[in-house]
């Protein structure tokens, strides 16, 4: 199966260049060396990041060689695409110590033994002589073309406009897939929709100064069914860090996902066989709750390891309640089937819609669920700081816990660091 009908049936390709051109090229080249650019401007990537990452593994997957570009040195200038307003310079220390978190992030997804290259724009770009690179470079460019960019419109419209600096940028990512060409005979270069106009800026100058025809895809921009943009939180972006988002909070992440995205994020975000993610379209409540778990187990192992993967799914059996996740139900991910001793063990209790929606005081909800042991024990606690409803530290004793508290169906109370209750509320 060509690699760009997988691509296409799991969701990533928003648009192509050449698209016959670029089909017949895959099928009669072996491997095709593509590429994708990684901006170092924070030591870990976060889930905004999954798409290009695992379409460069399936790349890898179907046989073909993907080079991960670090841009160490386009890093230095800043790409304005997708930004209102300028970024903040880095400093080239900061640019190679992010690289370094970067290059073990995508070494989980991207086998670097095998024939997939890490590479760093650096080691070209910060050598570059400036009036060689304008006369070689810069005189294929057109300004009147450049500035119709949709990057580059955004910031020409902006209040603070866009700073010559970053105008250079396209002309640089246009020269990197210039130097891949040339040097790695990467013909294909892959980026999100906002990278449209710099991908086909390098096609351009590959075909000015070459004479040979190069592709690019590039995939949307992922939002939940709710318009959210994919990976923001309340607490801010899901890393893909353990010390910046663990392993527990990033199962928690996929754990939530909406209904209605399960079976697309299962397409984007895990390397589970289609024809066993497309039973998500069809689940009933209980079984969707199953296939979330699927979604979350799998990304996590991808992301943090199978060991991390199996706390984090224990941990949220203990907390809200072991699953029997069916054999049958996508088979071949390698999510824990039956309870193990010690799951799903907290202590639960349930409580009238009608009752909640009156609002409880916190205090009496500790007493009551035995997580303090007479009402002035439980104002204690809360005034200490050691009271916590769905992980939210309870702030005063009289606290009116309402509708609004209720998360997943229910309530997790908490006393001190081991001490739980779940409180499931019946309609």
């Amino acid at each position: 199966m060509n690699v760009i009908d997988v691509l296409n049936e799991r969701g990533f390709i928003e648009a192509t260049t050449h698209d016959d051109e670029l089909r017949e090229y895959i099928d009669s080249q072996e491997p095709v060396t593509c590429y994708i650019g990684f901006d170092p401007t924070a030591s870990s990537l976060h889930v905004g990041s999954l798409v290009p990452i695992m379409s460069l593994a399936h790349m890898q997957r179907a046989g073909h060689r993907p080079i991960a570009l670090v841009g160490g040195g386009t890093g230095l200038v800043g790409d304005p695409s997708g930004k209102t307003e300028m970024r903040k310079l880095l400093t080239i220390e900061d640019i190679e110590e992010n690289a370094s978190g970067l290059r073990a992030q995508l070494s989980r997804f991207i086998d670097f033994d095998k024939n997939a290259l890490l590479l760093n724009n650096a080691d070209w770009l910060a050598s570059l002589q400036y009036i060689p690179f304008l006369r070689d470079i810069g005189r294929h460019f057109s300004v009147n073309r450049m500035i119709k960019a949709e990057s580059y419109k955004v910031r020409l419209d902006s209040e603070e406009g866009l700073s010559f600096i970053e105008f250079n940028y396209m002309l640089l990512q246009a020269y990197d897939f210039l130097k891949l060409f040339d040097s790695q005979g990467c013909r294909l270069q892959m980026g999100g929709s906002d990278q449209w106009g710099n991908i086909v800026a390098g096609i351009e100058l590959i075909r000015r100064t070459r004479n040979v025809t190069a592709f690019g895809i590039t995939f949307p921009l992922v939002t939940t069914s709710s318009g959210a943009k994919m990976g923001k939180t309340a607490k801010g972006a899901v890393w893909l860090d353990p010390e910046r988002t663990s392993p527990y909070d990033y199962y928690q992440f996929w754990i939530n996902t909406d209904d209605r995205d399960v079976r697309r994020f299962l397409n984007l975000f895990t390397f589970l066989p289609i024809d066993e993610t497309k039973v998500a379209k069809s689940l009933t409540d209980r079984e969707m709750n199953n296939a979330k778990a699927v979604l979350a187990f799998e990304t996590t192992r991808l992301v943090h390891g199978v060991d991390a993967a199996k706390k984090a799914h224990l941990a949220a059996a203990n907390m809200f309640g072991a699953r029997v996740i069916p054999e049958d139900l996508m088979p071949s991910s390698g999510i824990p089937r039956r309870p193990v001793s010690g799951e799903g063990t907290m202590p639960s209790s349930v409580i009238g819609e009608k009752e909640i929606k009156q609002g409880i005081a916190a205090f009496k909800l500790f007493y009551s669920t035995g997580l303090a042991a007479s009402g002035s024990a439980a104002r204690r606690l809360i005034l200490q700081g050691g009271a916590y409803i769905n992980d939210a530290r309870v702030q005063a004793p009289e606290y009116m816990v309402s509708l609004s508290d209720v998360h997943n169906g229910g309530l997790i109370l908490r006393a001190g660091k081991k001490k739980y209750h779940k409180i499931e509320i019946s309609r």
